[in-house]
């Protein structure tokens, strides 16, 4: 199937591993332009040149980097027909024990940070004839987990956020969808003190029996593979997604049970 991706201009953040990395590698095999972003310079600047793609390290919760990564890619590429919110973390920790900071951190991180994104792009989008902006929120924006509430809460409002863009720019051809992946094997869950690690030490389980009991408890028995998840992103992102806008689409082996 031919995802008319070629020379398409996209943003992808988070992009140095994870769902990010696999969605830049996907996008580019594509033939799209794709400007890589993420904190971390040498690991960026690593990924961007094996696969050949334009990158600018960058903490997307700095309240002028949005406007920064929009315009570089303007500069750079010449527009922007695609953007990917995927720069997000989570932790394991207790509702009683999430400081205020953390809550302002995740805040800043899952609502502010793309929000600024998407109203520096999809203007942008609408003038060249539209686009497609795919944010990557979580099934525990579905169905709210106790291993960090702030993180639930926040990616909650990533999908109301992701719903309001939608709404706005749909006559102006700029489509706006969130997938919401439940746990996927990347480096937030199985790298040295991730979350494997961190949920195993709560409940006095190994990593491997941490990631069995995580396992255990989705449909499919696994967890996801971070290119799965991309492969869905980067169809949002294509042409054939041209009649979604507005939804949430779950990408969690059947761990939320619901149909919408």
């Amino acid at each position: 199937m031919d995802l008319d991706l070629r020379e398409k201009l996209c943003v992808v953040t988070g992009a140095s591993s994870g769902i990010g990395l696999e969605t830049s590698r996907r996008l580019a095999a594509e033939g799209a332009q794709v400007l890589m972003v993420a904190r971390d310079a040498e690991r960026l600047e690593a990924a961007a040149g094996e696969l050949g793609a334009d990158w600018v390290a960058a903490d997307v919760t700095d309240a002028e980097a949005d406007e920064r990564i929009v315009a570089t890619c303007a500069e750079q590429m010449g527009g922007i027909d695609v953007l990917v919110n995927n720069a997000g973390t989570s932790f394991a920790k207790s509702l009683d024990d999430l400081t205020d900071e953390d809550w302002n951190d995740q805040w800043e991180l899952h609502v502010l940070a793309p929000m600024r994104l998407m109203r520096h792009a999809a203007p942008r989008m609408a003038q060249r004839g539209g686009g497609r902006i795919v944010n990557v929120c979580s099934s525990a924006g579905k169905r709210p987990s106790l291993t960090n509430a702030a993180y639930s809460v926040t990616k909650a409002a990533e999908l109301s956020l992701s719903r309001v863009f939608a709404d706005t720019y749909a006559t102006d051809g700029v489509l706006v969808n969130a997938v919401t992946p439940g746990a996927v094997a990347s480096p937030l869950w199985v790298a040295d003190g991730g979350l494997a690690d961190q949920t195993g030490d709560a409940r006095g389980l190994s990593r491997a029996e941490a990631l069995d009991a995580q396992a255990d408890k989705i449909p499919l028995g696994r967890l996801a593979d971070p290119g799965e998840v991309a492969d869905v992103i980067v169809f949002l992102a294509s042409a054939r997604a041209s009649t979604v806008t507005g939804a949430a689409w779950s990408v969690d082996g059947g761990t939320v049970a619901i149909i919408v």
